[in-house]
């Protein structure tokens, strides 16, 4: 049980000891977390702000770009401050927090991911009773879904971990709490432990991914259907939706389909899925939407005049 624990905090060594190394590391991921902010939250105020975008497909955009910056807080604040301190340390209540809200997101994003490709299966393979189907009420049916499916992963995560007894070493060979590393660090044999762990994350992401890639191929063999203009239009959705999908999905396959072990590439691949992919998100989803790209166009012409007025 935690009682048992010995160790009241973690040390993190993060990703180099070389001083000059993290000054420029400092730099980067104060600037991409700065990014992925202000397009997760612009994109989420632009779909508030803009009636145009009120179909079922911008109230689930939305919500991705809220998790996504919120699963980037939960993990690039405190990798940005440790830069700053010379011993980084995380207390065990701090790392279990973190360790759940990381997983709670990230857990809750895999299963809207999939919400999306029915959201898109349902436009293009059934368009006539699109809006029928996909009410207001059977969205917000789904995103409770989401959450729960994200909850229950999470708290599973945290049950195994703050149970096992940590009676010392404390050092934790990355820059956050996860599943691996803290494993690594029990006191106790965790062969059965880490089985559990890569069934409920590794077995998810890759059931997960494999479903999405085969619900995209029906999309895309149904827009034989189609006109040029339909299928163009759709294939430009569907693109950015597989895009999203192959970001988020193999660095997670990789990390937790295996058995329990801590490889040194595995920081940078935590990077991938944690802080690169949802920074890249809000410009794959408005680059290629020309309707994005407009009602953001709209809403920066608003506020400015806006801010104009006055004076």
């Amino acid at each position: 049980m935690a009682g048992r624990n010995n160790v009241t905090e973690f040390v993190l060594l993060g990703f180099t000891q070389d001083p000059d190394v993290q000054k420029v590391l400092f730099i980067l991921l104060l600037l991409s977390y700065i990014v992925t902010m202000v397009g997760n939250l612009l994109i989420v105020a632009t779909i508030i702000a803009s009636p145009s975008l009120g179909s079922p497909m911008y109230f689930f955009l939305a919500y991705l770009s809220f998790m996504d910056a919120f699963y980037s807080t939960a993990i690039s604040p405190k990798i940005i401050s440790d830069f700053l301190c010379e011993i980084k340390t995380i207390s065990f209540q701090a790392c279990m927090i973190q360790l759940f809200i990381a997983h709670l997101f990230g857990g809750a994003e895999v299963f809207l991911l999939v919400m999306m490709a029915y959201d898109r299966w349902v436009a293009i393979c059934k368009p006539l009773h699109y809006l029928t189907i996909m009410n207001r009420r059977v969205c917000i049916l789904l995103l409770l879904v989401t959450w729960a499916g994200g909850f229950g992963h999470s708290i599973v995560q945290v049950v195994i971990v703050y149970n096992l007894p940590f009676c010392g070493p404390n050092i934790i060979d990355h820059f956050a709490c996860d599943m691996f590393p803290l494993l690594e660090l029990a006191c106790t044999d965790t062969y059965v432990v880490g089985l559990t762990v890569v069934a409920n994350g590794g077995a998810i992401c890759t059931v997960v991914f494999i479903l999405l890639l085969i619900s995209y191929g029906v999309i895309l063999n149904n827009l034989k259907t189609h006109s040029q203009e339909g299928r163009r239009k759709a294939l430009s959705t569907c693109s950015s939706h597989i895009t999203v999908v192959v970001l988020f999905f193999l660095p997670c396959i990789f990390m937790y389909v295996r058995p329990v072990s801590n490889l040194p590439i595995d920081k940078y691949v935590t990077v991938s899925y944690t802080i690169v992919t949802p920074m890249l998100n809000p410009l794959i989803y408005t680059l290629r939407n020309s309707e994005m790209k407009n009602s953001m166009g709209k809403l920066w012409s608003k506020v400015s005049t806006g801010v104009r007025e006055p004076g």
